[in-house]
């Protein structure tokens, strides 16, 4: 079918551009007919703290990539509804935040009631259903995006829930596939020797601050977090300083450049994702595809991708205590290296498929049978 895949991608930086280039180019590998809509200016600058954008593709650029759409423009976004009108097929919506919500509404506005399979099918990729720390208002925005679109592909049985909750009829739900760098690569194998690794965006909800209280507790242990911080470095570089630890900490508060991500990963013992909630993520399959076990959180589909105390240690979500006492239990004598025998690569190949079949509804193709 035709699928109109709407949602950032490069020059736009992180996971969710990531996700959504590497979607346009499994669509087309699955035999769809693909263009990608993404936008010239997102939002407001001052609404993400960090840098948006970077000089150099994360990933290939899906060659039928257009950028129509600025926050600032309410007419592009009727333009591209009315235009749709004409395409057929699916139009899909990815959505991070409620602000990109106004502009969804238009373009679903424009594209006018479904009469007689004139409209095309509509569907909205929900990263988070609602956003990690809630503004009044995005309920309702959400409620009405999801009552006006046909189908809601989340990433987890409880934001599941939490779409229908709030008016969506066709709710489909599949993991997280892998997608970017770190996912695609397939390292020579984890040598570690570098303590524990932190990455990603640093944000309340992720629970570093538990970690670096965790960690403080366990004597020897050394931590290194890289990633952009949301929420300014001065608070986190004085709890580091408060809880003695400037000298097992390193911190490294900027974006990740592919190669040293590498790196990272391939230097750590294991990766931490200490998260205190969560709808779904791709670290512990990045960690995995590296050879690395995780001491992770019991959140979203997180339990059904780690065998707790077989390839990784799993804790209770926001429990400094017990998140030391399983970075203890790594460190027992050959409890490391056991992990770490068990842990299997996944294929990311067989993590898209189901996921393009579930947003397209286009059953994956079956092998044929061996008489």
């Amino acid at each position: 079918m035709h699928v109109t895949l709407i949602g950032p991608t490069h020059p736009y930086k992180g996971g969710v551009a990531q996700h959504t280039t590497t979607l346009a180019h499994e669509l087309t590998a699955a035999g769809h007919d693909v263009d990608l809509v993404s936008w010239s200016a997102q939002y407001p600058s001052k609404l993400y703290p960090g840098v948006q954008r970077v000089q150099e593709p994360e990933i290939p650029v899906f060659p039928r990539t257009r950028y129509p759409l600025a926050w600032f423009r309410p007419d592009s976004w009727w333009r591209l509804g009315r235009s749709l009108r004409r395409t057929g097929g699916l139009v899909v919506f990815v959505l991070v935040t409620p602000v990109q919500i106004p502009a969804y509404l238009v373009m679903l506005a424009a594209l006018g009631r479904r009469r007689n399979g004139e409209r095309p099918t509509t569907a909205v990729i929900c990263h988070n259903v609602l956003p990690h720390e809630t503004k009044p208002g995005d309920r309702q925005l959400v409620r009405a995006l999801l009552a006006r679109t046909d189908v809601a592909l989340v990433h987890s049985d409880t934001e599941a829930q939490l779409a229908r909750d709030h008016g969506a009829r066709d709710v489909r739900t599949c993991e997280l596939p892998t997608f970017g760098p770190a996912a695609r690569s397939v390292p020579t194998g984890a040598k570690g020797g570098d303590g524990l690794l932190f990455f990603g965006f640093i944000r309340p909800y992720k629970g570093v601050e538990v970690l670096l209280r965790a960690v403080a507790r366990v004597p020897g242990v050394r931590l290194r977090v890289a990633g952009e911080s949301w929420n300014g470095e001065e608070a986190l570089r004085g709890l580091v300083t408060e809880l003695g630890l400037t000298d097992r900490v390193d911190l490294r508060l900027t974006y990740l450049p592919d190669d040293e991500l590498d790196r990272l990963l391939g230097a750590a013992d294991a990766l931490v994702v200490p998260y205190l909630s969560g709808t779904g993520t791709q670290h512990v399959r990045v960690a995995q595809r590296h050879g690395l076990p995780v001491i992770a959180s019991r959140i979203s589909t997180i339990p059904d991708q780690v065998d707790d105390g077989v390839d990784g240690l799993l804790v209770r979500p926001g429990d400094v205590d017990d998140l030391a006492d399983a970075i203890s239990r790594l460190y027992e004598p050959g409890r490391l290296e056991q992990l770490r025998s068990a842990v299997m690569a996944p294929d990311p190949a067989a993590l898209w498929r189901p996921y393009v079949a579930l947003l397209t509804g286009v059953p994956e193709p079956t092998a044929p049978s061996v008489a």
